[in-house]
């Protein structure tokens, strides 16, 4: 019987994996959006509430599975919230500035990289934005294969993303690991039969990579 997915290989099993996939936003990217919008509501519990009302609206989730556009969800977060349309266009924009690189995780990708270890990306992201930060970073070519949330109409914790990334790259989710900074995303993977690691830190995350890799 194959061990738990995300648990210490032990025993004959250990070492099977191979392949690791990275989510972006909070593992190889900065997500901070407390710090986006602290300059448009300074009070704590009202930043709260409009973190709540943005980005974690249907409106905001529909973005990242490309059911909407850029201007779409900001015409319709201007009429649901009342917010003026101006704002709103530099809240969008400062999402896409504020995705900076973490140093430590790009370091740590490039050294799998150089080792051979085959690299993936799976991450909810709207396709606007995921072109701009193509442009920006250069880390890209660490990766052997790539699926965005709003290229491809799917988005993590739905099993759907999970597979069809497997499928489209040719993966077994014995071999494979996934690393991500939402437990919900994480439990979603387990499901479906992928080694986990809850991203922490790149310390952290290279420590449990080193007991689970087979190169």
């Amino acid at each position: 019987m194959n061990q738990p997915a995300g648990a210490q290989p032990q025993g004959p099993g250990a070492g099977l994996v191979r392949n690791v996939i990275f989510d972006l936003g909070g593992v190889v990217l900065d997500w901070n959006p407390d710090q986006i919008l602290i300059r448009y509501q300074p009070d704590p519990e009202r930043r709260v509430q409009l973190r709540q009302a943005l980005f974690g609206h249907a409106d905001w989730q529909l973005f990242d599975r490309g059911g909407l556009t850029e201007t779409e969800v900001i015409d319709r977060t201007h009429v649901r919230l009342g917010r003026p349309r101006s704002e709103l266009v530099e809240i969008v924009a400062a999402v896409r500035d504020s995705l900076v690189a973490k140093p430590d995780t790009v370091t740590l990708m490039r050294a799998l990289h150089r080792r051979g270890v085959a690299l993936y990306c799976l991450s909810n992201m709207p396709a606007s934005i995921y072109a701009h930060l193509r442009v920006r970073h250069e880390f890209w070519n660490v990766f052997r294969g790539i699926v965005i949330s709003g290229e491809v109409r799917m988005v993590k914790p739905e099993p759907e993303v999970f597979t069809h990334l497997l499928e489209r790259f040719g993966l077994r989710a014995a071999e494979t690991v996934f690393v991500d900074d939402l437990a919900a995303n994480i439990e979603a993977a387990r499901r479906v039969g992928l080694h986990t690691i809850l991203f922490r830190d790149a310390a952290q995350c290279q420590q449990e990579l080193g007991g689970l890799l087979t190169i």
